[in-house]
């Protein structure tokens, strides 16, 4: 699959870019999708959640009514679930959600969402994104000429660049990753991909070297 690259006015600049199809053409598989991305999911989950329970709360342990006679039934303590003010039943307890997936599947999993998004056209490449300043007005000018600005977009770059992170971060519709750190999580979020020129031939180095 060929795609144009353009520049940051969103003109084309002659230049195409093959995205080869043992990345961006496979037979995608759902489930990998799936449990790769409920992996990342529960791996941002704190686990700190916590309740108290009868023996964890302070209330008196005198007696309530007498055992029998009342016509209701037995009560020996406050802190029963029962009472207002009294122990949580099977209250949340601090636990960790994190779970391990193999490597293998995790890459079938990002090459089944890159696969999705190539089908989608949902792809665009850009040469030689550069910013001399760290400036919001001056990357919304850049994703306005390229016709992504109602779009939420994931810039993918070739490595880390502080003046493109910084200046994007304060978007709500954009992201801004690199082609090393790049998960399938983001991949399905965004509607569109803007790869920068290098970061596709970065992908190929990490998914296809032996």
């Amino acid at each position: 699959m060929e795609l144009a690259v353009v520049n940051t006015s969103g003109k084309e600049t002659g230049k195409k870019v093959t995205l080869n199809d043992q990345i961006f053409g496979i037979e995608p598989n759902d489930h990998a999708i799936y449990l790769d991305v409920k992996q990342f999911l529960a791996n941002q989950r704190q686990g700190t959640h916590k309740a108290k329970e009868r023996a964890e709360i302070a209330r008196t342990t005198k007696k309530l009514k007498r055992q029998k006679g009342t016509g209701g039934a037995r009560a020996g303590s406050m802190k029963s679930p029962l009472f207002i003010g009294g122990g949580r039943a099977f209250g949340p307890r601090p636990r960790d959600y994190s779970f391990k997936l193999n490597k293998k599947l995790k890459h079938l999993a990002c090459l089944s969402a890159l696969t999705y998004k190539a089908k989608e056209n949902g792809i665009t490449v850009v040469d030689n994104f550069k910013m001399d300043a760290i400036k919001t007005k001056n990357y919304t000018e850049v994703m306005k000429n390229l016709k992504l600005s109602d779009k939420k977009t994931l810039v993918v770059l070739p490595q880390y660049d502080a003046t493109i992170y910084l200046s994007s971060r304060n978007l709500q519709r954009n992201k801004v990753t690199t082609a090393a750190e790049l998960n399938t999580y983001d991949v399905m979020n965004a509607q569109t991909l803007l790869f920068v020129e290098g970061s596709v031939s970065v992908l190929e180095n990490r998914f296809l070297a032996k």
